[in-house]
């Protein structure tokens, strides 16, 4: 699965969130200032090649949903993040966000307490 970029992410996300909609939809969710719905309806045509949205006809209109779950593709995306820039370490990972002051005490506990129930689980 390719990353998305940027502006795709964003229709994804209003995708995920709203499960189905038609293109006048997505624009609407979109922040300010909305890009022109030609722009946002190439773009998910585009995603759609690529095998992200899928589409049911309407006559000449398309209602668009995801082929992709937002946990699948989060799932990927994190992979490759931190393949690419952690070395496959989910400890730098976690280095990183405790220097830059992002990951509190309390949640490092509860991510150890998360780990050490999950390895009960599996014995």
């Amino acid at each position: 699965m390719e990353k998305l970029t940027n502006k795709e992410e964003e229709i994804m996300r209003v995708l995920w969130e709203l499960k189905k909609a038609f293109v006048k939809e997505v624009v609407a969710e979109l922040p300010e200032p909305r890009p022109h719905y030609n722009t946002i309806s190439t773009i998910i045509r585009n995603m759609e090649d690529k095998g992200f949205i899928g589409y049911h006809a309407f006559g000449k209109s398309h209602q668009y949903y995801p082929l992709v779950s937002k946990e699948a593709y989060k799932k990927t995306y994190m992979h490759n993040t931190i393949h690419h820039y952690f070395e496959n370490s989910y400890k730098n990972v976690v280095s990183f966000f405790a220097k830059e002051e992002k990951i509190s005490v309390s949640e490092l506990k509860e991510i150890i307490s998360i780990i050490e129930k999950n390895q009960t689980n599996t014995k």
